[in-house]
């Protein structure tokens, strides 16, 4: 691999790393924002658990008005939620589509969010350190070129 190929390799390696941590950021900010929009204008309810997964969970619910609300995204930090269960959430009353577990908040999606990109970046830094250690032993085995004389050979003679 040249010199060239090698910092292209790295370079590759280390904006996949760059992007990665963004995503972990915008993913911890779109949370924080959530959280934010539910705050301004809070409503509570009692929901019963549909569907349960760690990622994913969806709920229906009932608003003080009598509509029943099913959000297609699902419920905000679904962990740890069984189907049928009876939970406490809170939902934007301006937009009852948008509900969380009650109690949880953006903080919830930090550590994970953190997880990736630590191991994002070890994961990276360890390929790009074993790149450039076999490329430096590689250089260093490979003979080096002999030494030519590019000019003729002319006879050495001792005119005094």
């Amino acid at each position: 691999m040249s010199r060239t190929a090698l910092r292209r390799v790295q370079l590759v390696l280390l904006w996949t790393a760059i992007l990665i941590t963004g995503l972990c950021v915008v993913l911890v900010l779109a949370a924080w924002r959530d959280d934010r929009t539910i705050e301004k204008n809070l409503g509570a309810a009692t929901a019963e658990v549909l569907s349960a997964g760690p990622r994913r969970s969806t709920i229906s619910f009932y608003t003080p008005d009598g509509v029943n609300h099913n959000p297609p995204l699902g419920v905000l930090y679904p962990s740890g939620l069984t189907v049928g269960d009876r939970i406490q959430v809170e939902y934007s009353r301006d937009d009852p589509e948008l509900v969380r577990v009650a109690g949880r908040d953006a903080h919830v999606a930090i550590l994970p969010a953190a997880s990736v990109a630590g191991v994002t970046w070890l994961v990276v830094g360890s390929i790009m350190t074993l790149i450039a250690v076999t490329y430096r032993r590689t250089a260093d085995a490979e003979p080096a070129a002999p030494v030519t004389d590019s000019s003729p050979d002319v006879p050495t003679t001792d005119n005094r």
